[in-house]
């Protein structure tokens, strides 16, 4: 992508990314990607590092983390590599929390595994059995 022409449009990036146009319009507007480069006729031109980054975000956000913490983020990492300390910190964090839920989860199928075996288990006693002539 080292020219004009091998730059997406904000509507391919919204078809790659699953974002919509308003989402990534915004996330420019509030800091969370960088101001991405005009093409001649002033339209937004993404580059793959773009949507590497906004496929990133997106998964900072499938584990919960608030936009207001991923601007914190993306603020830390546009200042460079002497931020990598507060950003190593937010990712164990965010780990921890996604840890968390994962645990919360599996107990929660635990018990819809055990709703599944009793029902299970009375729906087959109900049934009478089927007679093979």
């Amino acid at each position: 992508m080292n020219n004009e022409h091998d730059r997406l449009t904000i509507q391919q990036v919204a078809d790659t990314t699953g974002l919509s146009v308003h989402t990534l319009r915004y996330y420019e507007r509030i800091g969370l990607i960088h101001p991405i480069g005009r093409a001649e006729n002033t339209h937004r031109r993404y580059s793959l590092e773009d949507i590497g980054w906004i496929n990133f975000l997106n998964k900072l956000r499938a584990t919960g983390m608030s936009i207001q913490e991923m601007q914190v983020y993306a603020g830390l990492q546009r200042l460079g590599d002497e931020t990598l300390p507060e950003r190593l910190e937010m990712l164990k964090r965010l780990r921890h929390t996604v840890e968390e839920r994962i645990a919360e989860l599996q107990e929660n199928l635990k018990i819809v595994n055990y709703k599944i075996d009793l029902y299970q288990k009375i729906v087959s006693e109900q049934t009478p059995p089927i007679a093979v002539p």
